[in-house]
């Protein structure tokens, strides 16, 4: 899916999607000045929270997909490494801090053009909280997470991997697409 974009950022003259010598795909191009304008992919950073036997979800207060749950995680910000990222999406949308244990999944989502890095983290201190972008905020065992209330199939690829780990005696990075690639 291909971003859409009518003028340069540089000197707000027309660009157009045109064919760029050396390189191998059309490429937004000013008319004027001739910048070249790279789209790429949304970062969108995260983590899974867990606190004993459980795991942090938040109910969304924001759209897309008001009032579904998912693991707090939001769109890095400039200037912020993925880790940074994930810690201040986690403190925004559940008002906690983590023990960053490493990455647990990549995931992506071509479609979207956003790819997802959930990290892995012990709760601090088991204390969380509503945040802003949140309805509510709580820790659910395997058992209670309300599978088909999620927000995002990032969310849910990363719980079910994260529950498999835990079954197997395992703590693995996992990487996932959706829609999958057969």
């Amino acid at each position: 899916m291909m971003q859409l974009m009518k003028y340069c950022c540089n000197c707000g003259a027309d660009v157009h999607f045109i064919d760029v010598e050396g390189d191998n795909r059309k490429r937004f191009v000013c008319d004027n000045c001739k910048t070249i304008h790279y789209t790429n992919p949304k970062v969108v950073a995260g983590a899974l929270v867990y606190w004993e036997d459980k795991v942090l979800l938040c109910k969304r207060a924001i759209e897309p997909r008001f009032g579904y749950w998912n693991l707090p995680a939001g769109y890095l910000e400039d200037g912020e490494t993925s880790e940074e990222g994930a810690a201040r999406e986690v403190m925004e949308e559940a008002g906690a801090e983590f023990i960053l244990k490493g990455v647990h999944a990549v995931y992506n989502l071509p479609q979207a053009n956003q790819v997802y890095i959930h990290f892995l983290g012990e709760l601090k201190d088991g204390k969380y909280a509503n945040g802003p972008e949140s309805i509510e905020t709580a820790l659910f065992t395997e058992e209670q997470i309300p599978w088909n209330d999620m927000a995002f199939t990032s969310s849910y690829f990363a719980l079910k991997r994260y529950f498999e780990d835990k079954r197997n005696g395992v703590e693995k990075t996992h990487l996932g697409t959706f829609p999958q690639k057969k």
